[in-house]
Order: C-alpha cells, then structure tokens, then sequence
C-alpha cells in the first residue's frame, strides 16, 4: 500500500465513523444510500490496496503457507517442526514407546503412563561457566560433550580477554562442579572499598 491509497483509504474510513455517529432511528433515505456509497467506496479502496491474498493461516512465518486444522496457529510448516522436536524429545523414538510385535512381551497390556522403556533418556549438559567478579556466570552454549566444554574453557583461557576463573559444571539431574581453573576472588564493585 502506498503513501496515497493509505491517506485515502484513512479519508474514507473516518468519514464512515462520522456517518456511524450520525445514526439515528429518524434517518432519510437518502442519507443511508449517501452512506451506502461511502461504504462501497471505502471498500473499494481497500480491494485496490491490498496486494497480497488473505492470510490463510494464523502463523507470521508462513501466512500463506499450507494450512493444518489441528495447528493452534493453522500452519502446517510449523506444527511439522514442533512435532519433530517433541519426536526428538524421546530420542528418536515414536511418543509411544518403541514398536514391538505382539509377542515379544506377552500378557503386557498398553499403559496410560507408559513402562520404563518407554521414557525418554535423561538428558546430561556441561556448562562452561566463567567468574565475573561477584559470581559465576554461564560463558557459553551448554554441550553435551565434555571433550568440547573443556576444549572451549581452553579457548577461552588463552583468549586475549580471560576471566579470572572458569569452571566446567556437569548437569544432570543435579549439578556437579567437575573442576575449576584459576581462583575466583569477591571484587568489591565500589571504587576504594566503598569508603
């Protein structure tokens, strides 16, 4: 929409608001076909001003995108990648356990919370995280490598700009401080010991 459909397409739609104030019950005939006309104008406006088709999905990726009824946002592009990361929350498995015949556990029945096959693997992340002074803060993306964690704490150490201290924390279902390099030291932030 250009600069002059918009100031027109504005013009026309206050003097619609103006026609709607006017409103009584005793209104002419002839003032209601001076507002039908308004109105078909405005409309019309509107028709040469949009220039794309009408949004078929609720998504600001991929209005126009292939629609999927069950889609909270309508879009089937995104729905496939939410499914896929909920797939991939389950290891690679279906969200109902691994496939099995029949008869490879006989007497089973399906469950309503599943058996403990059928859970997903916990998760394990190391956290590199560096001393900032005053605490400890992460200093990179968490991995689920430790080889790569200490790779990158190493990178960093011979960094232009190291901190004062690292440490590599292991996070399972709890965290584990693995080992720590350098020696965090409290630093007042106050100039001259807050005197």
């Amino acid at each position: 929409m250009n600069h002059a459909q918009l100031t027109a397409l504005g013009r026309a739609l206050r003097l619609l608001g103006e026609h709607g104030d006017a409103l009584t019950t005793d209104t002419p005939d002839a003032r209601l076909h001076e507002v039908k006309a308004d109105l078909r104008r405005a409309l019309d406006l509107l028709e040469e001003s949009v220039g794309a088709a009408a949004p078929a999905t609720r998504c600001a990726e991929h209005p126009n995108g292939p629609v999927d009824e069950s889609a909270p946002d309508l879009c089937l592009l995104c729905e496939t990648r939410r499914r896929a990361a909920r797939r991939s929350e389950y290891s690679g498995q279906n969200p109902y356990g691994p496939s099995r015949p029949h008869g490879d556990h006989p007497g089973s029945a399906p469950s309503r919370y599943g058996v403990r096959g059928d859970r997903p693997q916990p998760q394990q992340r190391w956290l590199p995280e560096l001393w900032n002074g005053q605490e400890w803060q992460l200093c990179g993306t968490p991995r689920r490598d430790r080889r790569e964690a200490e790779l990158y704490l190493a990178a960093l150490r011979r960094g232009s700009r190291p901190a004062m201290a690292y440490r590599l924390v292991h996070e399972f279902t709890d965290y584990e401080v693995l080992r720590v390099w350098g020696t965090p030291v409290k630093v007042d932030i106050e100039p001259m010991g807050n005197l």
